[in-house]
């Protein structure tokens, strides 16, 4: 099995390979470029992974030209900057302590120990800089069935770090097959292990959810992320009842994935604080919702939110009501409406004065359906 990619054969791979090659030193491309590539999906990130030291690497490396960046060494991982594109290389590694948050690891030089220490199965694929795959624990036919397993025992894996009972749904969501259902010990550990979510920073948290929530079809993890008593802790008061109905409008008007408007048709009692969103999501998030929720006419929804958050929030409408999807042209005709008046209109107001005026002649404007010319308004 071989893998190929435009992106195997950029320049810069290839220099860091050789590179290594060259210092007599191995080197493996693994995980998520291999599963992706795999997969014939688009590979974002180079990852690989190396018996080398981080002094090590970063010899072989600087000796070569490129310019290295200590990401993390006390981790054993190093960025090699070549030919404009970044490459995290890590040292073989074997955990030593965990306390479900951070693990206290040694160097190892065997791929083995390397291996066993990933998450998932489909995450422990390894190749060669020609693409050559190398399958330490039986990854390629769990990604080919499209089949999610923790790499040996599933508990002893989520309590090296607990963020992986979120990875577990999120993964699922992303590349296991939806009609094999979740793997039975997996599913059951992560349930046993819920409690650990607590001591996972929200920043962590929030991150992987959002990966979550960008899934093709999220429904069906975040579904049973509720049943298993895993959604509460992370998402408190979220609700599941309008999820899957949201998606399908959503899908249907074919808005691409949006974080945030999905997190707006799960609800919950303080989504912006529990996923640690940025100042502007938390914005978006309560602006959707009062969207959803209020009376405001589609049009007007348009006109004041854009097309595509309009839309959004139309689906969420319905979703919520359990009512058939309506509004969306008109949301897209308000989208396309402009305001005919400006401040320099009312030359005698200034201040407060000034701003009634306009929201007053805003308000005619907008319940005219936008019929009104500004000669009118002024009239």
């Amino acid at each position: 099995m071989k893998i190929v990619g435009a992106w195997l054969n950029h320049p810069g791979t290839q220099g860091v390979f050789r590179a290594f090659g060259h210092a007599g030193v191995a080197a493996y491309l693994v995980g998520g470029c291999v599963r992706n590539a795999l997969l014939g999906r688009p590979v974002e990130d180079i990852d690989i992974a190396t018996p080398a030291t981080p002094e090590n690497v970063t010899n072989i490396a600087e000796n070569a030209g490129f310019r290295v960046v200590p990401t993390g060494l006390s981790h054993g991982t190093v960025t090699i900057i070549a030919d404009g594109l970044p490459h995290e290389v890590t040292t073989f590694r074997r955990d030593l302590r965990t306390d479900g948050r951070h693990a206290e690891i040694a160097f190892s030089t065997r791929i083995e120990d390397d291996a066993a220490r990933r998450d998932f199965t489909m995450n422990a694929l390894y190749a060669t800089a020609a693409g050559e795959v190398i399958d330490p624990l039986g990854g390629l036919d769990d990604l080919k069935a499209g089949r999610l397993r923790f790499v040996g025992e599933a508990e002893a894996r989520i309590r090296e770090d607990y963020l992986r009972i979120l990875r577990f749904f999120r993964f699922h969501a992303h590349y296991a097959d939806p009609e094999g259902g979740f793997d039975p010990e997996g599913l059951a550990a992560c349930a046993a292990n819920s409690a650990g979510l607590e001591t996972l920073s929200r920043e962590r948290i929030g991150a992987e959810m959002r990966k979550l929530l960008l899934a093709p079809e999220p429904a069906p993890a975040v579904s049973t992320m509720a049943v298993c008593g895993i959604l509460a802790p992370v998402l408190p008061g979220a609700d599941t009842r309008a999820f899957a109905p949201y998606l399908h409008h959503a899908g249907d008007m074919g808005l691409a994935p949006d974080a945030i408007a999905r997190l707006a048709a799960l609800g919950g009692e303080d989504a912006a604080n529990a996923l640690r969103l940025s100042r502007a999501e938390a914005r978006t998030l309560t602006q959707l919702r009062e969207a959803a929720t209020g009376t405001m006419g589609a049009a007007e929804l348009g006109y004041r939110l854009g097309a595509d958050q309009a839309a959004h929030a139309l689906c969420l409408r319905a979703a919520l009501m359990e009512a058939p999807l309506a509004g969306i042209e008109a949301a897209r005709a308000g989208a396309g409406a402009t305001f005919p008046l400006r401040a320099a209109d009312f030359p005698d107001l200034t201040g407060p004065a000034l701003g009634a005026a306009l929201r007053a002649a805003e308000a005619r404007w907008i319940a005219s359906g936008f019929g009104l010319s500004r000669e009118q308004l002024l009239g």
